[in-house]
């Protein structure tokens, strides 16, 4: 999965999306903070491949994309919208393929503007970023190649709080940027960072007005943070392998960013410092229990914009989760599964 799967929904419910062997499922609170559903099938009947990308929208809404089979040794992407949690999302509705026909290209990337139109990004067969987007009044725009080349690895997309969309690759000489010059603009490639970046670890966030930052794990081993037009910032050595998970929250009056992690101790890891502050420090500390090899990890903010941490495990499908206490610092609730 690529993209925040654990979703705040505009009626305060939150809802995770994961993936089955030939479909995209979703579950959800039944009310805020409440109990939670079972898992149900998003998309209609239409088959697809276990890979998703989710997108979040200002106004609550979730984009999906998936991968599916056209033909033999061939597939094409798909989109839904899915409104609130509890009502039946879209049917997939095909995107085509950046080449026209052809196998898959790899796990894509959503983004979704201010005005709610996700935008889809995919490495291309030539090894650069392509993307479509929709229409401001329904319908898709052709596919547009993006440039570049050398693209290893998801990518990421980003939507800044100027609501201009923006989007991040890994290459093997760093990592490639492209960005709108406006909102409705087609995102060009506009910085390039050289740095030893492993690939399948990076994660953005808007993190003030301008600027968004990207992390990602380099080779000696430390998440870094990199906001375009600076250099990459150290934060502290990777608890894990996998890309961190990050958010924004208050923690005693404070405007800091949130990291989590899955460690190679098998538990969840945290740490938080003050937003674009990397030179403040930060440090891991474990939550929760051992988790499979396999299990990723969430951040959201629920009803009460209390931050909640989610796991899930696409080998056993098991969830847990975990709210922040209402007291000082980042004390949590007891991990339970739901």
């Amino acid at each position: 999965m690529n993209g925040d799967w654990l979703i705040r929904g505009r009626d305060g419910r939150l809802s995770v999306y994961l993936t089955s062997d030939d479909a995209v499922l979703c579950r959800a609170e039944r009310a805020p903070g409440g109990s939670w559903d079972a898992p149900r099938r998003v998309g209609g009947d239409q088959r697809v491949h276990p890979v998703l990308a989710v997108g979040h929208g200002v106004d609550g809404y979730a984009h999906l994309t998936s991968w599916r089979p056209t033909a033999k040794g061939e597939a094409g992407l798909v989109h839904s919208t899915h409104f609130r949690p509890l009502l039946a999302a879209l049917d997939w509705a095909p995107l085509g393929h950046p080449a026209r026909k052809g196998d898959r290209t790899g796990v894509p990337a959503v983004a979704v503007d201010a005005e709610g139109r996700a935008h889809v990004f995919v490495r291309n067969t030539a090894t650069g970023l392509s993307m479509v987007a929709q229409k401001e009044k329904g319908g898709w725009d052709p596919w547009r190649d993006l440039k570049g080349r050398g693209v290893e690895g998801p990518p990421v997309a980003v939507t800044g709080e100027s609501g201009r969309v923006e989007a991040y690759a890994a290459v093997p000489e760093g990592v490639l940027h492209w960005r709108q010059p406006e909102p409705g603009a087609q995102p060009v490639l506009a910085q390039a960072l050289e740095a030893r970046v492993r690939p399948g670890t990076l994660r953005a966030l808007a993190t003030s007005p301008e600027r968004t930052t990207l992390f990602f794990t380099d080779d000696s081993g430390d998440v870094c943070a990199w906001r375009p037009g600076a250099k990459p910032a150290p934060v502290l050595p990777a608890a894990g392998p996998g890309p961190v998970a990050a958010i924004r929250t208050e923690l005693d009056g404070h405007d800091c960013t949130l990291l989590a992690q899955r460690s190679t101790s098998g538990r969840v890891a945290f740490a938080a410092y003050p937003t674009e502050q990397e030179s403040a420090g930060a440090w891991w500390s474990d939550s929760g229990p051992q988790l499979p090899a396999d299990a990723e990890v969430a951040l959201a903010l629920d009803h009460e914009d209390r931050v909640v941490a989610a796991t899930l495990s696409p080998s056993t499908g098991s969830l847990l989760l975990t709210r922040r206490k209402a007291e000082p610092g980042l004390a949590l609730t007891a991990w339970r599964t739901v």
